[in-house]
């Protein structure tokens, strides 16, 4: 007989800036979820790494996430992620070494390979046009090295960082880190939340090729997935529409705050970009309580993923703490095997 356990179940949070917010608002806000967050129970709470996104409060990851780390006690703080090659590895090690400095044994460092922002943007990043991506797993063996211990006439050390082993986590929405992350032995995580096509492929392809390391010995997996609860499936859905409203945005090439949501989404988008958006957000589970604890233990049973890690983006605070607070009353309920 197989046995079922349960899994550990984290939150993803961009910092939404709403409209008629400021930036401080939303650090505010994201304080208070995080506070609640670990009183509920969730595993880990990680923040993305955008730029030029007005929506989008989360840009300078690591200062972020120490005002997070400062107001909370137990839960684990990383980056879902940092933009690899917008930096240089050795600024990374320094930022989340003096995190895990201050914050021992709380810190993860989850590593993308995207630049999360437009071309012009990358431009004012500071980033060369030719070559970075080829440039990624150079660049997070580098970091590895910069955590790990001292070499004998090592020329260059990360201080705070060098031996402090943060843990490292692979994010991809295609097969690249996944391959990657199984060639490294580092935990994955898929972005099914915005672009779920590759999600079965790269589970299979991580699992099947997985190589050992000190920091991981099996594989280990997490899918991350748009939620939105309320009391009911209508109010969910209701709620919903402002992520929906931020897609179309941003497929039209103006992102901008979080909109309010809205009675009617079918009055605001063609039917070309109603396919897309209901494309990218395919996976999101939407609805009341027993709508979630269904639809994410689907999920669960269909990837066999060993972590789940919840996205919501709404409007409302008060709407957003009901929502991640249905999730975590059901979350013990959900079990692999």
């Amino acid at each position: 007989m197989t046995e079922k356990t349960t899994v550990p179940v984290s939150v993803l949070d961009l910092s939404p800036i709403p409209q008629g917010a400021k930036p401080r608002d939303a650090f505010h806000a994201s304080l208070d979820l995080a506070q609640h967050a670990e009183k509920w129970g969730y595993q880990r709470y990680w923040l993305a790494e955008h730029h030029n996104m007005t929506g989008i409060g989360s840009a300078a990851t690591s200062v972020l996430l120490g005002y997070l780390a400062a107001g909370t006690q137990s839960i684990h703080l990383g980056s879902g992620g940092v933009m690899l090659p917008n930096h240089a590895p050795l600024v990374i090690a320094e930022q989340f070494g003096t995190l895990e400095s201050l914050y021992p044994g709380r810190i993860d460092l989850g590593l993308g390979r995207a630049p999360g922002t437009d071309q012009r943007t990358m431009m004012a990043l500071r980033r060369h046009l030719s070559g970075e991506v080829d440039n990624f797993p150079r660049d997070v063996q580098e970091l590895q090295h910069y955590f790990g211990e001292v070499q004998a006439g090592q020329p260059v050390q990360a201080v705070p960082g060098q031996g402090l082993h943060v843990p490292i986590w692979l994010l991809g929405s295609s097969l690249y880190s996944a391959q990657l992350a199984a060639q490294l032995g580092l935990p994955f995580a898929f972005a099914s939340h915005f672009a779920p096509e590759m999600l079965f492929q790269a589970f299979n392809l991580y699992r099947d090729n997985f190589k050992p390391s000190e920091q991981c010995q099996r594989p280990h997996a997490m899918v991350c997935v748009n939620v939105v609860a309320a009391d009911s499936d209508a109010d969910a859905r209701f709620l919903f529409t402002s992520m929906q409203q931020q897609f179309i945005n941003l497929r039209r090439g103006s992102p901008g705050p979080l909109p309010a949501p809205v009675d009617n989404i079918h009055a605001l988008w063609t039917a070309g970009e109603q396919y897309g958006v209901d494309q990218a957000l395919r996976m999101s589970v939407i609805g009341n309580e027993a709508t979630v604890r269904n639809g994410l233990q689907t999920l669960l049973s269909e990837t066999g993923a060993d972590e789940i890690m919840v996205n919501g983006q709404i409007f409302d605070h008060q709407a957003r703490l009901h929502s991640f607070e249905i999730v975590a009353g059901v979350k013990g309920d959900l079990v692999k095997g």
